[in-house]
C-alpha cells in the first residue's frame, strides 16, 4: 500500500513537472498565425471601471476595452476578450493565452524582464482612497495601520519595498479590495490614481486624499517577451492612432464622463507613444 502511495505522488509530481515545463514553453501565435486564424485575443480586466470592466448588459467597456476593439478591426481580425487579474497578467503571455494584455499594464523594469511592452498610451500614479471619516492625507500616517492592495501591482511593491510598517491587506481581484474598503477591514486602499479617483467619484463617504505617490509611470500593451513582428505592428499601430488623436477620443468615450472635470486629460493621456507633461 504505502508502494502504491509512493508511486501515485511521484506520479502527480511528475503529471505537475510535465505541466509547468509545456505552459513554460508555450509559445505566442506571430502576427502573420494571429491574421490567419482571423482571431486576436486580448487579456483586459472585468472589474476595473473605467477601464476595463463588463456593464450591466454583460459587455465589457472601458479605455482599455476601446483600445483593444481598434486593434482588432485595423488588423482585420475577430476581437476575443479574455479576464484577467493583476496577478495574472504576466502567466497568460507566457502561457499564450492571449496574444496581447491591455489591463491597465504599468511599465516596470522587472516586468519588462518578462514581457515585452510597445509603446505607452496612459500616464500614471499611485494614489491612496480612505474614508472621510479618518482620511488618510500623507502615507506617514498609514505607518501602524492596514492598506488594503491587489496582488502584483504597482501599489503593492511600491509599499512593500518604501514602506515596510504601513500592513498591507492583498486581494486577488479589484473588486475584493474594494470592498474591503467599504466594508472597513483596511484603513485605505492604494492602486493607480486614476482608478481610485474615478472610484471615490462613485463612492460618496470617501476621497483621494493623495493624489499622486511615487514615480510618474506609464501604462502600455505588453506582448510575449520576444514576440518582436506582434511587438512592431502594435507599436506601428500607436505611432499611426496618435496622428488622429485617438487617445484623447478613448477619453472622451470612456473616461469624460466618470472624471468631469477633475482630471486634465493630457495628464493621462498619450498619443503616439510619447510622454509629455501637461501645462
Amino acid at each position: 500500500m504505502k508502494k502504491l502511495v509512493k508511486v501515485i505522488a511521484l506520479a502527480l509530481v511528475l503529471a505537475l513537472s510535465i505541466v509547468s515545463v509545456a505552459l513554460a514553453d508555450s509559445t505566442a501565435r506571430t502576427l502573420d498565425e494571429i491574421r490567419e486564424s482571423g482571431k486576436l485575443v486580448i487579456g483586459v480586466f472585468s472589474d476595473k471601471k473605467p477601464f476595463g470592466y463588463v456593464d450591466e448588459n454583460g459587455e465589457y467597456q472601458g479605455y482599455d476595452v476601446y483600445l483593444a476593439r481598434r486593434l482588432a478591426e485595423d488588423l482585420g481580425a475577430e476581437l476575443e476578450l479574455v479576464s484577467v487579474d493583476a496577478p495574472n497578467r504576466v502567466e497568460y503571455l507566457q502561457s499564450a493565452k492571449v496574444d496581447i494584455i491591455l489591463a491597465n499594464f504599468t511599465v516596470t523594469d522587472e516586468r519588462a524582464e518578462v514581457v515585452d511592452f510597445a509603446l505607452p498610451y496612459m500616464k500614471v500614479a499611485l494614489g491612496v482612497v480612505s474614508p472621510d471619516s479618518a482620511l488618510i492625507t500623507d502615507v506617514s500616517e498609514l505607518r501602524g495601520k492596514t492598506l488594503i492592495v491587489s496582488k502584483g501591482t504597482t501599489a503593492e511593491t511600491y509599499f512593500t519595498e518604501n514602506e515596510p510598517e504601513v500592513n498591507l491587506l492583498k486581494f486577488d481581484t479589484y473588486t475584493e479590495a474594494f470592498n474591503a474598503l467599504l466594508d472597513g477591514r483596511g484603513d485605505a486602499l492604494s492602486t493607480d490614481n486614476t482608478e481610485v479617483l474615478a472610484w471615490a467619484i462613485d463612492n460618496e463617504g470617501f476621497t483621494v486624499g493623495v493624489e499622486s505617490l511615487g514615480s510618474l509611470d506609464t501604462i502600455a500593451p505588453a506582448v510575449q517577451k520576444g514576440n518582436e513582428a506582434l511587438l512592431a505592428w502594435i507599436n506601428d499601430e500607436i505611432v499611426a492612432l496618435g496622428e488622429e488623436n485617438f487617445f484623447h477620443a478613448d477619453y472622451e468615450a470612456t473616461l469624460k464622463d466618470v472624471y468631469g472635470e477633475a482630471v486634465n486629460p493630457d495628464n493621462l493621456v498619450v498619443e503616439g507613444g510619447v510622454v509629455e507633461t501637461a501645462e
